[in-house]
C-alpha cells in the first residue's frame, strides 16, 4: 500500500516535474539506417503491432507499413542509461528518445555519451479545469430517451443516424485524458473498454488512485460519457456501441503537471494496439520554464503535434480540442490542434454560435483553424462524483468528444474508409465549407451529412462507389453519370433500403466523372442528391468533390432508352433560372405532348414520356422530335418509338 501523504507527494512531484527531460539518441543502430524487411529491428517493429493496427496501416500505407520511426530503440543505449542509475519514464520510439528525471550532474554525464544527440526539458502545461455551468443533479427518469444529451447530439444530426442502427459498432476509439471512473458510473458501466493504461503511475488503473487528487478522473469521465455513455431516458453518447482504449496522461495534482511525453507515449501505444480514431481534450500552449510560443503552433514543432501527425500517417484519424484561449492573452489554437492533418475542434452553443472562449486561428503558418466545430457550451455529461450524477460543462474539451463520436459513426457506416477520406468528408460536409474562417473553421460537423456523402472503396483493383440514404422512405435509387458534364446516363444502384453501391467502370487515370443521385420515396416522389450541384471524382483519386454546375450552355440530353417501347427519360441542364418548355412533336411537326412547362432554377432536370399524347392515347411507332426551349434559346433532338 502506498503511504506517502498527498501533500508531501505533490511537493515531491512538483520538484521532479521541473527536472524531467527528453533524451534524444543519434540513431537506432545499423538496422535503423536501412529498412530491410528481414532485419531483426524490422521484425520486432512488426511484432509490436496488433493485427488491427497492421490492417489499418495497409489501408493508407500499402506495403510500406513500417517506417524508421517504428523501429525499436537500441537496447544497448537504454541499458547504458539505466546503468547510470537513471530511471526511464517513457520510451518514445517515434522520436528516438526517452524521458527521465535528471539532476544537473546526470545531464553532464549523459552528454559525454556518443549516442546522445540532445537533451531538452519536457514541457509541462498549466492545467485548466473545465467550466462547470451549474450544480450537479440527478436526471428526471420521465424525460425523453436521450435526456438532456439530445440537444448536443441533435446539433450534429446524430439521433437520425442512431435511428438507422448506426451507433459506432466496429470502431476502436482512443481517448486521452485525466482518468476515467467508468466502471463506477451508471452510464458507463457497460462500456466496452478494450484496454486502459495510466501513464502517470505506470499501471493499468485509469480511475483515481490513492496518490491522485480527488478530482483527477472527473474531466476524463465526463469526456468519455459524451461519446460512450448510455443510460436510457438520461443520456446517450454519440457512439455508444464503439470500443474504447483509454489513456490517463494528465496529472492534475498541481498546475504544472500536464506532460507532453505522456501524451506521445500514449498515442504510440494506442496506434500499435489498433485504434481507428483518437481524441484528446488537452491543450498545450503556455508551459512552465522552456515554453513554446504561438510561432510554434505551425503543425511541426511540439512533441504532441508531431506525435499526432505521425499517428495520422499510420492511418489514425486524430482529433483534438482547439483550446479555450480566445478570451486569454494566448488567444490562438493550442497544440496538437495546430497539426496539419489533426482535426482541431472549436466550440459552439446550441444555436451554432461560436463560443467566446473557443480558440481562434489561424495556425502560425497561416492555415485555417479550427477545422470544424461541435457543441461545447453547456454540454451534458456524467459526473464522477457519484454513480448517478450528471452535469453540464463548457469548453472545447467537450466539443472534441462529440466530433470524435460523429467520426466513429462515419467509420461504423463505411468501415472501408481511410482516415484521409474521413477527414476530407467531415470537412466537406460541415456547414461552413464554402466560406471557412478562423473562428468556426469549415463549420459545424454533421454525422448525417458525412455518412450520406458518397465515398469510394478500392477493391481488387476496381472502384466501388458507396452511397447511403438515411431517409426512412427509400424504395429505390439511381445514379446519373457523365464524362463531360453534359449527357448523364442513368444506372440503377444495388443495395438495401439504406446502403447502395455502384461499380465504377474502368477509365483512364485522371479522367473526371460528374454524377448525381436520385432516390424514389415509397410515395413516388423523386429526391435528388445533391439538390442542384454535382459530385465529381477523378479516376484514381479516392476523394470525391462537390461542384457547382459546369460553365456550359444549356444542354438537352439524349433520351434513354432510345429506341423505346414504353417509357423513356429526357434530361436537360439549365445553367441559370428561367422559363422552360419541353414539347414532343411527330415527324410532320404536329404537337403530340407537352412534357414540361414552367419556371426552373439552375440545375439538372429529368422528364419521362410514357408514349401517350396530350389526349391520353398511345402514339404510333415512328420518329418523334423533342424540343426544349429555355428563355430565348431552343434545341431539338430525335427519338424512336417502337411497339
Amino acid at each position: 500500500m502506498r503511504t506517502i501523504s498527498l501533500f508531501i507527494l505533490i511537493i515531491i512531484q512538483t520538484a521532479f516535474s521541473q527536472q524531467k527531460y527528453m533524451i534524444y539518441f543519434t540513431d537506432k543502430g545499423a538496422d535503423g539506417k536501412i529498412l530491410a524487411k528481414n532485419s531483426p529491428a524490422y521484425l520486432t517493429a512488426l511484432s509490436e503491432l496488433s493485427d488491427r493496427s497492421i490492417e489499418r496501416r495497409i489501408k493508407v500505407m500499402g506495403d510500406d507499413i513500417i517506417r524508421i520511426e517504428d523501429l525499436p530503440l537500441k537496447s544497448e543505449y537504454l541499458d547504458q542509461i539505466r546503468n547510470k542509475g537513471i530511471k526511464i519514464e517513457n520510451e518514445l520510439k517515434w522520436f528516438n528518445a526517452v524521458s527521465a528525471y535528471l539532476t544537473a550532474s546526470q545531464i553532464d554525464i549523459l552528454k559525454t555519451l556518443s549516442f546522445i544527440k540532445n537533451i531538452e526539458p519536457v514541457r509541462t502545461l498549466r492545467y485548466r479545469k473545465p467550466v462547470i455551468e451549474r450544480s450537479l443533479y440527478k436526471m428526471n427518469q420521465d424525460s425523453a430517451a436521450y435526456g438532456e444529451s439530445y440537444t448536443q447530439l441533435r446539433l450534429s444530426d446524430i439521433p437520425v443516424v442512431h435511428k438507422r442502427g448506426i451507433t459506432g459498432k466496429g470502431v476502436l476509439l482512443g481517448v486521452l485524458d485525466t482518468g476515467f471512473r467508468w466502471r463506477a458510473h451508471e452510464s458507463l458501466s457497460n462500456t466496452t473498454v478494450a484496454a486502459e493504461y495510466d501513464f502517470i503511475f505506470d499501471d493499468s488503473v485509469t480511475a483515481n488512485e490513492i496518490e491522485d487528487a480527488s478530482s483527477q478522473d472527473f474531466h476524463g469521465t465526463t469526456v468519455l460519457s459524451i461519446i460512450a455513455g448510455y443510460k436510457d431516458s438520461v443520456m446517450i453518447g454519440a457512439a455508444y456501441d464503439a470500443e474504447f482504449i483509454l489513456a490517463k496522461t494528465e496529472d492534475v495534482r498541481s498546475e504544472t503537471r500536464v506532460e507532453e511525453d505522456n501524451y506521445a507515449a500514449a498515442l504510440i501505444w494506442m496506434e500499435s494496439f489498433g485504434a481507428d480514431i483518437t481524441t484528446n481534450s488537452l491543450g498545450y500552449s503556455e508551459f512552465d520554464g522552456f515554453s513554446y510560443s504561438y510561432e510554434d503552433m505551425n503543425g511541426k514543432t511540439t512533441i504532441v503535434t508531431k506525435a499526432a501527425e505521425l499517428a495520422f500517417e499510420r492511418g489514425i484519424l486524430t482529433i483534438s480540442s482547439a483550446g479555450n484561449e480566445a478570451q486569454r492573452p494566448w488567444f490562438y489554437i493550442t497544440a496538437p490542434a495546430d497539426g496539419i492533418n489533426t482535426l482541431a475542434i472549436g466550440a459552439v452553443d446550441n444555436r451554432n454560435r461560436v463560443a467566446g472562449f473557443s480558440s481562434r486561428g489561424p495556425s502560425s503558418d497561416g492555415r485555417i483553424k479550427p477545422d470544424i466545430t461541435a457543441m461545447g457550451v453547456s454540454v451534458f455529461g456524467a459526473s464522477a462524483v457519484q454513480s448517478d450524477l450528471y452535469g453540464k460543462s463548457s469548453g472545447t474539451s467537450l466539443a472534441s468528444p462529440l466530433a470524435a463520436g460523429s467520426a466513429a459513426l462515419l467509420l461504423s457506416a463505411h468501415p472501408h474508409l481511410t482516415n484521409i477520406q474521413m477527414r476530407d468528408i467531415i470537412i466537406r460536409t460541415a456547414d461552413n465549407y464554402s466560406s471557412p474562417n478562423n473562428e468556426s473553421g469549415y463549420g459545424l460537423i454533421s454525422a448525417q451529412k458525412s455518412i450520406e456523402y458518397p465515398n469510394l472503396e478500392l477493391q481488387g483493383g476496381s472502384y466501388i462507389l458507396h452511397k447511403t440514404f438515411l431517409a426512412d422512405d427509400v424504395s429505390g435509387a439511381n445514379i446519373y453519370f457523365s464524362k463531360d458534364g453534359r449527357l448523364f446516363i442513368q444506372n440503377t444502384l444495388t443495395g438495401d433500403s439504406i446502403r447502395f453501391r455502384y461499380n465504377v467502370p474502368s477509365l483512364t487515370n485522371g479522367q473526371v466523372l460528374y454524377f448525381y443521385y436520385e432516390y424514389t420515396t415509397v410515395g413516388g416522389d423523386t429526391i435528388r442528391y445533391p439538390e442542384r450541384d454535382f459530385y465529381t471524382l477523378s479516376y484514381g483519386d479516392m476523394l470525391i468533390k462537390k461542384i457547382a454546375l459546369p460553365d456550359i450552355d444549356f444542354i438537352l440530353g439524349n433520351n434513354y432508352p432510345n429506341p423505346f417501347n414504353s417509357t423513356t427519360r429526357i434530361n436537360f441542364i439549365a445553367p441559370q433560372s428561367g422559363n422552360a418548355e419541353l414539347i414532343i412533336y411527330d415527324a410532320l411537326g404536329q404537337k403530340v405532348r407537352t412534357l414540361f412547362t414552367g419556371a426552373v432554377e439552375q440545375g439538372v432536370f429529368t422528364v419521362e414520356w410514357n408514349g401517350r399524347g396530350d389526349d391520353g392515347t398511345y402514339a404510333a411507332s415512328g420518329i418523334y422530335i423533342y424540343r426544349l426551349k429555355l428563355n430565348d434559346t431552343e434545341v431539338s433532338k430525335k427519338m424512336l418509338l417502337l411497339k
